[in-house]
């Protein structure tokens, strides 16, 4: 199923990781933010894995 919408929920520790994985879809300011219209579908293994491997668990997405 096509990615749709992604998000950080409260908890971000600002490691990086996501960054790292997807840097098309997240930065980090003081904590991750998804880059305002970035391309989902370009990168839904990246924004999984992301979310897979985050630490603190607080990256969604549908």
């Amino acid at each position: 199923m096509a990615i749709t919408k992604v998000w950080v929920e409260d908890g971000c520790t600002s490691c990086g990781l996501c960054e790292g994985t997807a840097p098309d879809i997240f930065e980090i300011d003081d904590v991750s933010e998804v880059i305002d219209g970035a391309d989902f579908s370009a990168h839904e293994d990246e924004i999984r894995q992301a979310a897979e491997e985050c630490p603190v668990e607080v990256i969604k997405y549908e």
